[in-house]
């Protein structure tokens, strides 16, 4: 797997406040540049590596806290994709400010966890050990399925880590 070697990372976008991205209130972080590419994808704006923008987590940290003092209804911080997991050591030190503030903190990613324990990167292994749940696998098209709450196609799971 590559790994993002810049000092910021690049994100395709934020959404303050989403009801579909995990339980309760959430502000949502859009990574930009997924390996997997998933057919039918409901993010394809977000696989180009190169799209979007930079920012450094100390920024994200700043605007997430601004947003969270102007919203009591907050209760959590998504990170989407793309493949947050590209740019884990740049995401690490927003995780650990979401879960010193006080909030829960969901990852989705197209990896399975499997593979990502397998692989012991310790940046992969510093974001996982900050998220609360893993939304894992990839999309699969042929499995779409809107029974149940938070997953896009019937293969992927959330995985309850604390």
């Amino acid at each position: 797997m590559r790994h993002e070697k810049r000092a910021a990372m690049r994100l395709s976008g934020i959404v303050e406040e989403s009801i579909v991205d995990g339980p309760g209130v959430r502000y949502v972080v859009f990574t930009q540049g997924c390996p997997h590419r998933c057919p039918g994808c409901h993010n394809p704006q977000t696989h180009d590596r190169d799209g979007g923008y930079e920012i450094g987590a100390a920024e994200l940290t700043e605007k997430f806290k601004r947003s969270a003092a102007e919203n009591p209804l907050l209760s959590g911080v998504t990170i989407s994709g793309g493949e947050p997991f590209i740019q884990a050591r740049c995401l690490v030190p927003f995780a650990e400010a979401v879960r010193i503030a006080g909030y829960d903190l969901w990852i989705y990613t197209g990896y399975v966890m499997e593979e990502i324990t397998a692989r012991a990167d310790r940046d992969e292994m510093a974001l996982l050990a900050r998220a609360d749940a893993l939304v894992d696998g990839p999309f699969v098209e042929e499995l779409r399925t809107l029974e149940r709450r938070f997953i896009g196609s019937s293969n992927q799971r959330i995985i309850k880590l604390s």
